[in-house]
């Protein structure tokens, strides 16, 4: 039985859908015409709906106070340019370092919005969604489409907008799961414009791939002493984390379990190959679970479309860190910008300034911690910019984010070692993590660390 027979009856069907849907197309000119000045209109975390997005951008100069949400922008629509501010005002989810929205951060010209646990249903009210825009794939036999390659929070907010516009993508794939949203359930549907990209191997921030440092193999080789036969892995997105899996993080283990947000490059090779099996999940057993699927060729993509091994699962059940911490041996493993000697983490800013977002960290943090013999890791080479500073600090800078409160440090990697911190004083922190600092800075970690917690 197609998998989405199961959920028949949890909306309304029509037998005539065909001719509904048929009734719902029109064009993406026609669509962004329903946006009026003022509104609230949505891009939820995934593939930005390219065809609606240019087409409301076009309106620059008939609309006036337009409150848009991108939940991790990639295109520049300009609506990021200096002067378009009156027209558009953006609130970003996820922006990645470099990314199209991080001068329009940087200048202050728009806002960044607190992530944490991601549980979208405890979103106050002046969240309302005006306009929703979102990619889908042509419905299936039962009128249901599929989200593609992420589902994120899409259904939820499909649910709450007063107005769903969808940009129909034949080429997106479908997955058991959550991936589904019926045609009943969006108001009008308009054509994806194919630029002729195709899927091939990149970073989840959609950057070609760099080639693994020497920094990252070592690292890679300590992360691989912490994982185990059997452990359920979560791998964050970053420049080390997700590096790690083509350095050979996962290559000689076995019967490894996969609940992620998302899948790095080299994963649907790992489950393809048999080493991604989920036999040993206490939760979800023999499935690898995620809320979106990235950083595979088009040869990947093919094996997880229809495959019963994936599923994508909406955020509010990928990232509960009750459902993390079900699972057990849970191995979360995730970048982050610096730590400090009592091992709180910060992985959105430099001061005040945005670099990114918190995404799943905190809450895989809480959920490993939960889990019965669970782990919770962070990586990173021990420098930036190139050496000039050190990554492991004495304190926070005045501004910095706390992503994870010290109270769940656990582990922490670099390219010299392996820190310890769970359960251990500041003193015990301070040095654990001053051993895995670059050489050059340690003399100056450990005199400032005897200043703030020695007598």
């Amino acid at each position: 039985m197609d998998w989405t027979k199961q959920y028949i009856g949890k909306v309304k069907l029509d037998p005539n859908w065909r001719q509904e849907y048929e009734r719902k197309k029109i064009s993406a000119e026609e669509a962004v015409r329903k946006v009026k000045s003022g509104d609230n209109v949505v891009c939820p975390i995934g593939r930005d709906p390219l065809a609606l997005c240019l087409a409301l951008a076009s309106r620059k100069e008939e609309l006036r106070g337009v409150h848009i949400f991108m939940g991790s922008p990639t295109v520049d629509f300009g609506w990021w340019d200096v002067g378009w501010e009156d027209s558009f005002m953006v609130k970003i989810g996820f922006a990645a370092s470099g990314g199209v929205a991080s001068d329009h951060l940087a200048q202050r010209r728009g806002d960044a919005v607190i992530g944490g646990l991601c549980i979208t249903g405890k979103l106050p009210d002046k969240w309302d969604a005006d306009v929703l825009f979102v990619e889908v794939s042509p419905p299936d036999g039962d009128g249901f489409c599929s989200f593609g390659a992420s589902v994120y929070d899409k259904r939820h907010w499909v649910a709450k907008a007063k107005l769903v516009l969808a940009e129909v993508n034949d080429r997106l794939i479908r997955t058991c799961g959550d991936n589904f949203v019926h045609v009943s359930q969006i108001d009008y549907f308009v054509e994806h414009p194919h630029t002729g990209r195709k899927p091939g191997e990149v970073r989840l921030d959609g950057k070609p791939l760099t080639a693994v440092t020497e920094e990252q193999k070592q690292i890679c080789a300590y992360v691989t002493t912490l994982i185990h036969d059997g452990d359920t892995i979560q791998v964050g997105q970053g420049s080390t984390s997700e590096t790690l899996i083509r350095a050979g993080l996962l290559d000689d283990r076995c019967d490894i379990g996969w609940h992620s947000e998302v899948t790095p490059a080299g994963i649907i090779r790992l489950v393809r190959a048999g080493v991604i099996t989920g036999k040993y999940k206490t939760l979800d057993r023999g499935k690898a679970v995620a809320t979106a699927i990235g950083g595979g060729t088009t040869e990947d993509m093919s094996f997880v479309h229809m495959n019963p091994m994936f599923e994508l699962r909406d955020i509010e059940y990928t990232h509960d860190p009750r459902t993390i911490g079900a699972l057990d041996n849970m191995v979360t493993i995730n970048n982050a910008l610096e730590v400090d000697l009592t091992g709180q983490v910060n992985a959105e800013s430099m001061g005040p300034q945005m670099l990114s977002g918190a995404g799943g960290l905190l809450a895989f943090s809480i959920g490993s911690y939960l889990s019965k013999n669970g782990r919770f890791i962070i990586v990173f080479p021990s420098t930036a910019k190139d050496g000039a500073i050190s990554r492991i600090v004495p304190m926070l800078r005045c501004g910095s984010k706390i992503t994870v409160p010290h109270t769940l440090a656990d582990i922490v990697v670099t390219e010299y070692g392996i820190a310890r911190l769970r359960g251990k004083s500041q003193r015990e922190r301070a040095e654990e993590l001053t051993v895995v600092a670059r050489p050059d800075f340690r003399d100056d970690l450990k005199k400032t660390a005897r200043e703030l917690y020695w007598p």
